[in-house]
């Protein structure tokens, strides 16, 4: 998901407990823990500082994204309560292993993948079903801001629950659909993958057979629409492009499959479930 949904979701947990009895230190320590560990996994970012190897798109969503991470991350932020902020108990560890563990999970559900299992398995982990800025989700998180408003009397964070409990429905009832969607195509493509469409319960289905991939609008509303056929030139021996570019020989192993470009000008490949309006903003070429 992207930073505004995380930092949302941070500001959600933090709204959905219930401070009554907690102090202000008490109640800004919450905040900071809710809101930091909600963000942290995606400190991975700052790897582009020394990458000089093109491995940018394998450590990006990988180690730090890892649920078995996840209460590494949670004793961190205790320790920051603890000897910081001087709160006792528990409290802290277990909200932060709450928020961790809804930003690795939730980034599981769009079609840019996470290493969720690292370091046991170096799959990327993907369902395709939420896109990665969800407008549905920022529009539920919006809701409950204005019934805390229109129903002062109604308790914050139990309206806030119920904001969380509307994005849990929403996203099960995306992901239902999107895999009804991917099972119906499955038998189609040798390879198959899917991507969310920012319209709920829309999704392109990227379906690969040989050296042809197929580009589908779909959804359980609607017909069927064709967008585009892909050729990729399988054939072409990808070595020099790879010594050449390191970063392409990552997004090879990183993506599904790839459509591979051989023409007058580069050879490159590109991610064929980010292709828009005649190109993908996920490639890698060397001009020839």
């Amino acid at each position: 998901m992207d930073t505004i949904t995380h930092t949302l979701f941070g500001v959600g947990i933090y709204q959905g407990i219930n401070k009554e009895k907690m102090s202000k230190k008490e109640k800004y320590a919450l905040l900071v823990t809710s809101i930091g560990a909600s963000q942290i996994p995606d400190i991975d970012v700052i790897s582009q500082l020394w990458d000089t190897t093109g491995q940018y798109q394998m450590w990006h969503r990988g180690i730090t994204h890892s649920i078995f991470l996840a209460p590494i991350w949670a004793l961190f932020f205790y320790i920051i309560n603890r000897y910081i902020f001087k709160i006792k108990g528990v409290q802290s560890y277990f909200i932060a292993l709450l928020a961790v563990f809804i930003h690795n999970t939730s980034d599981v559900f769009n079609a840019w993948g996470t290493g969720y299992l690292e370091p046991f398995s170096t799959v990327r982990l993907t369902f395709g079903t939420v896109p990665i800025v969800d407008l549905v989700i920022w529009f539920i998180f919006l809701l409950t801001f204005i019934a805390t408003k229109v129903y002062p009397k109604v308790k914050t964070h139990v309206l806030f629950r119920i904001g969380w409990v509307l994005i849990v429905l929403h996203i099960a009832i995306q992901s239902i659909q999107g895999s009804i969607l991917y099972n119906n195509y499955k038998t189609d493509y040798q390879d198959l993958a899917l991507s969310a469409s920012f319209i709920p319960w829309h999704f392109t289905i990227v379906g690969k057979n040989d050296n042809t991939i197929d580009l589908i609008n779909d959804s359980l509303l609607t017909k069927a629409e064709f967008v585009d056929r892909l050729t990729s030139s399988d054939e072409v021996n990808l070595d020099h492009l790879f010594a050449e570019n390191p970063a392409a020989a990552t997004l090879y192993r990183w993506s599904p499959f790839v459509v591979v470009v051989d023409d007058d000008n580069r050879i490159g490949i590109y991610d064929p479930r980010f292709y828009r309006n005649g190109e993908s903003f996920l490639g890698e070429y060397l001009d020839k």
